[in-house]
């Protein structure tokens, strides 16, 4: 892997902030669209592994909010966790970015973007 890819939802404003800072560092990306193309379960998978499911789990977003409390009280392990991210990619928190040196991150922190560069 040489390009760092960025998964996330095109209209979300964290992904587009990460987006246009990698654009002005000159960092080569491509982006991967999770309600387009979907979420990758190999990679998702590799995603829990690294960074947690806990991190990856956007309980803050509309997308949790308006599940049913059922559902919600239902995901507590990976497993559920993973399941309920493949199904609704809008509750994984943006964005995830596959680096060219095999880590993970979740989330937009410009300062810890240019210590990893």
């Amino acid at each position: 892997m040489n390009t760092t890819t960025v998964h996330g939802i095109p209209n979300c404003d964290t992904v587009r902030k990460a987006r246009a800072w990698l654009d002005a560092q000159g960092v080569p990306s491509r982006f991967h669209d999770l309600r387009k193309q979907g979420v990758p379960a190999e990679a998702l998978d590799r995603w829990i592994e690294a960074l947690g499911w806990e991190r990856l789990l956007n309980r803050q977003g509309t997308t949790w909010r308006r599940l049913d409390d059922g559902v919600k009280a239902g995901i507590v392990d990976a497993a559920s966790a993973r399941a309920l991210m493949l199904e609704q990619a809008s509750v994984i928190k943006r964005p995830v970015v596959a680096w060219p040196d095999g880590r993970f991150s979740v989330g937009f922190d410009a300062q810890a973007w240019a210590d990893r560069l």
